[in-house]
């Protein structure tokens, strides 16, 4: 977590995020990107030559301006903070970015969606969670530390989450958390409590060389992949869940949806993805 690119819209999400991601950098000597993306209108885009340049700079000087008003606060005191202005109109090239800077974490603050509005447009959340090639940490709230002692992470115990539970493992043990694995039996997708028992025997056998996560692992039933984990992060209270995510874009996310992105829509904890 040595560079955590923050997406600054100036409302009090990203300011949640923004103290966030300043106490990760504190606790691990890391840099701060605020990142603003201008989203420059059609109209200013499709103008020609000299009069699209002199508006474009008159956006990025305001931006600027903001920034400096912005990012005056006591919580960054002692943390390098690095202002990024950027023209792009969506928030899935937020993951050029963060690879173009190296970035290891993007921290977002989000106050989700629902019903209609969540079906036709989506959260920006939801774009960065879906493209991004790194973790994605989101917020719904302040949170004055970042301690994350207790997390629940979720996978569907597949062979391709594999390197991705590794990722998240050594992530969560620089924070010193302890990690608890949830497997969610559904109707659509049912297997006995043996069966559910033996994948995730296999995958840990794969993943760690042993099975001593199982003390770790709660079997739940649900409707839902979602309703079982969110029960469950309240069952163990939980302050962070994490989940593994496959990223489906265009037709396939629209039929399938995405397990990530509802969660970090939806849930009340923080949430942070890992991408498969």
């Amino acid at each position: 977590m040595k560079k955590i690119i923050v997406p600054i819209d100036f409302s009090i999400y990203s300011e949640y995020a923004l103290e966030a991601a300043a106490i990760l950098a504190k606790q691990h000597q890391g840099e701060v990107l605020a990142l603003h993306m201008l989203e420059l209108s059609e109209a200013v885009l499709t103008k020609g030559g000299f009069q699209q340049n002199e508006e474009a700079v008159f956006y990025l000087k305001l931006a600027e301006k903001k920034f400096k008003s912005f990012l005056n606060r006591d919580y960054l005191e002692g943390v390098r903070v690095t202002p990024i202005v950027k023209h792009f109109k969506v928030f899935s090239e937020i993951s050029d970015v963060a690879e173009d800077h190296s970035a290891d974490l993007i921290v977002m603050g989000s106050h989700g969606s629902s019903g209609i509005t969540e079906i036709f447009v989506g959260s920006n959340t939801e774009k960065v969670v879906r493209h991004s090639k790194i973790p994605v940490l989101v917020l719904k709230d302040e949170i004055k530390t970042v301690g994350f002692k207790n997390v629940l992470f979720a996978t569907d115990f597949s062979n391709d989450s594999i390197e991705v539970f590794k990722r998240a493992l050594s992530e969560f043990k620089a924070m010193n958390s302890k990690v608890n694995l949830v497997y969610v039996n559904t109707p659509s997708r049912f297997l006995t409590s043996k069966e559910m028992r033996e994948k995730v025997s296999g995958f840990l056998m794969e993943a760690e060389g042993n099975t001593d996560r199982m003390a770790n692992t709660s079997f739940v039933s649900n409707y839902s992949v979602e309703a079982g984990i969110l029960n469950q992060a309240a069952e163990i209270n939980a302050d962070l869940i994490a989940v593994a995510t496959h990223g489906r874009k265009g037709i396939a996310h629209f039929l399938e949806g995405s397990i990530s992105e509802d969660i970090a829509n939806h849930s009340v904890l923080p949430v942070m993805t890992f991408k498969i």
